[in-house]
């Protein structure tokens, strides 16, 4: 199986052209057997870029532990860079089908190649049956729940898929490894939960670190990034542009309010090809 290595600001998957080539037989048994960083490719996942009969390709994800997500921020761009610099579709606007809807990315190219993207995420789910949770309001903001014997405020956003978004003093010293699992299980989240945990630097400035559904600890989470500027502005800690930055980079968001869509700005890298074997 041939497969190309692609990351938006190290949030890196295996990603498969099933436009040119057979599906994976079983996609989900693919994921984890390449997603190991010393066993397989080393991934956060798999994508597969899949044809379309409603946008220029579409994108199914797959987590490190082979679950299926509707979504991925950092995915998506790079599926969009493929989309471009490959063939598929090679123009400066792209439209992807994903679990959620049909997206719509803005490509600014340098020397034929795909560099920074600009994103029109979809306006935010605020029910809080439609994200999905139990937490009580529509949206879930700041609602207190309890991990570990500790009380924490969360805010609830979906962009497709779930997101649990938690303002700390330190991001950096946060016990993301231990917490991010009871986090992801908790039973507020009934499809479990990707969860983020946000130091304010100002009011258009934040750091945050994420642990991923399915997935554990990433270097960035493109949707997550998304919730958090969506409840920066629910929770009056925020305005409607921010830029955060995540371990493995820098996104810059903007969201308008109510209704509006989320707008996500960031780059695609392609790292290397090869073929998968095992």
């Amino acid at each position: 199986m041939k497969f190309t290595k692609m990351h938006g600001i190290g949030n890196d998957y295996v990603y498969v052209d099933c436009v040119r080539n057979p599906m994976p037989v079983d996609p989900a048994a693919l994921a984890v057997a390449v997603s190991p960083r010393n066993f397989g490719i080393g991934a956060d996942g798999l994508i597969l870029i899949c044809p379309s009969t409603i946008a220029d390709a579409r994108m199914r994800m797959f987590n490190a532990d082979g679950s299926e997500s509707e979504m991925c921020g950092n995915g998506l761009r790079c599926v969009a860079k493929y989309v471009h610099d490959h063939g598929i579709a090679p123009k400066s606007r792209i439209t992807i089908e994903t679990g959620r809807a049909v997206l719509t990315l803005d490509l600014e190219v340098v020397n034929g190649k795909a560099q920074r993207i600009r994103v029109d995420m979809g306006a935010p789910i605020l029910a809080s049956a439609e994200i999905p949770t139990t937490l009580a309001g529509d949206p879930p903001v700041e609602v207190p729940i309890v991990v570990e014997g500790r009380e924490y405020r969360v805010t609830a956003v979906s962009m497709g898929n779930p997101h649990a978004v938690v303002y700390v003093g330190d991001a950096a010293g946060f016990p993301l490894e231990s917490l991010g699992p009871k986090f992801e299980t908790h039973p507020a989240f009934p499809r479990r939960v990707n969860s983020h945990f946000v130091q304010v630097l100002s009011p258009s400035e934040v750091i945050m670190r994420t642990w991923e559904r399915g997935s554990g600890i990433t270097l960035a989470c493109g949707t997550g990034a998304c919730a958090v500027c969506v409840a920066g502005v629910l929770t009056g800690r925020t305005g409607a542009t921010l830029l955060a930055h995540l371990p493995g980079g820098d996104l810059e968001l903007e969201w308008g309010g109510a209704g509006h869509p989320v707008f996500m700005t960031g780059p695609a890298t392609e790292v290397f090809s090869g073929e998968w074997i095992g």
